[in-house]
């Protein structure tokens, strides 16, 4: 995926930004990067930067901020978002989680939050009379099978 400099920019200025909230001593400072990142999680281009910004990888923030926005979006938006568009995100989350065995354990446990999510949001999906979200053990099991000995997997408990 080839950026355009604007894009580029905008990409560096999350992480910023990012960089800003979590580690900022300024309240002020924390406060104003807080409702920048809020503008951006509203954005209609929210969905392809937060893949931008798991791909570069650069920030653990900027990776934390992507998927949380992710699931935000996937939370309140599931009807708006396609079949395919779900499938492909939790495609894409387990394809990072298993090529990427050194994230900090909060990128991955919000990762795994976002898996969880479109599972439970997607439950009764079907696709040629296949429920699409329900083959979870052999998906988990094959991320699995790529951590074992790499790191302890905390997967969330949802009522």
């Amino acid at each position: 995926m080839t950026l355009k400099m604007a894009d580029e920019q905008e990409i560096r200025q999350l992480e910023l930004l990012c960089k800003q909230l979590y580690e900022s001593q300024d309240s002020t400072i924390r406060a104003d990067a807080e409702k920048a990142l809020v503008v951006f999680q509203d954005g209609p281009e929210a969905l392809t930067k937060c893949q931008v910004l798991l791909d570069r990888g650069d920030s653990c923030y900027a990776q934390l901020l992507a998927a949380t926005t992710l699931t935000k979006l996937v939370s309140r938006n599931a009807q708006g978002l396609s079949l395919q568009q779900r499938v492909d995100i939790r495609n894409y989350v387990l394809n990072y989680l298993a090529t990427r065995p050194k994230l900090p354990n909060f990128v991955v446990q919000a990762l795994v939050t976002l898996f969880a999510r479109i599972t439970k949001l997607g439950w009764f999906d079907t696709h040629k009379d296949e429920f699409v979200f329900r083959d979870v053990v052999n998906d988990i099991s094959k991320f699995l099978q790529g951590l074992v000995g790499t790191r302890k997997v905390l997967l969330p408990i949802s009522s």
